[in-house]
């Protein structure tokens, strides 16, 4: 269970603190910034597609490669965003190249693909959590990923959306992961009984 609350809290609390530093827009004298970021974020926005596949997974294999199929598809096209928008956009600018008009469109359409998919991922997995944690005790953690989840799509990490859209992921499968180990612990003593 700590392992699975690690996978699920860490990587966006880690985009919490990498949201706090980034740019507010991306100007000639932020660029180096902008784009030095972006690479160090390359790893982590992946990571954020751990928390709906793990939570799904913990609850319902055959579901969870559904959810797996979404956090896939969201990992691909956030990457595909992120370094063209980021890594890409920042060396441009930093550059004085011009072209950002080129780059910024398409990155546009990969954070569209990205965003649903994570929105729609972080729902069905939200919803196979609540199945298994139950609808009432599930509903505020469901709230808050799935809020997060499109703040995210919206804001991407810009401050103050990134700060909230992160935070909430974590509170909301951090929830989801105690819950269903409450759950499961009190289902393992009923059976024992």
């Amino acid at each position: 269970m700590r392992f699975l609350l690690a996978a699920v809290v860490l990587p966006p609390l880690l985009l919490l603190v990498f949201s706090l530093a980034h740019p507010p827009m991306l100007t000639m004298e932020d660029a180096g910034t902008w784009k030095v970021l972006h690479i160090a974020l390359m790893p982590v926005f992946p990571l954020l597609a751990l928390g709906p596949w793990l939570v799904a997974r913990s609850v319902n294999r055959p579901l969870s490669w559904i959810v797996g199929i979404g956090a896939y598809t969201y990992a691909v096209f956030y990457t595909a965003l992120d370094i063209t928008a980021g890594v890409v956009g920042g060396a441009i600018k930093e550059a004085e190249a011009g072209g950002l008009g080129i780059v910024f469109p398409i990155a546009s359409d990969f954070e569209k693909v990205g965003g649903i998919a994570f929105v729609l991922t972080c729902a069905l997995a939200a919803g196979v959590a609540m199945h298994a944690t139950g609808w009432l005790a599930g509903a505020l953690p469901a709230v808050a990923v799935i809020a997060g989840a499109y703040i995210l799509w919206q804001d991407h990490i810009f401050r103050p959306g990134g700060v909230i859209a992160s935070a909430l992921l974590a509170a909301g499968w951090g929830a989801f992961v105690l819950l269903i180990d409450r759950r499961t612990k009190a289902a393992s003593l009923h059976a024992a009984a």
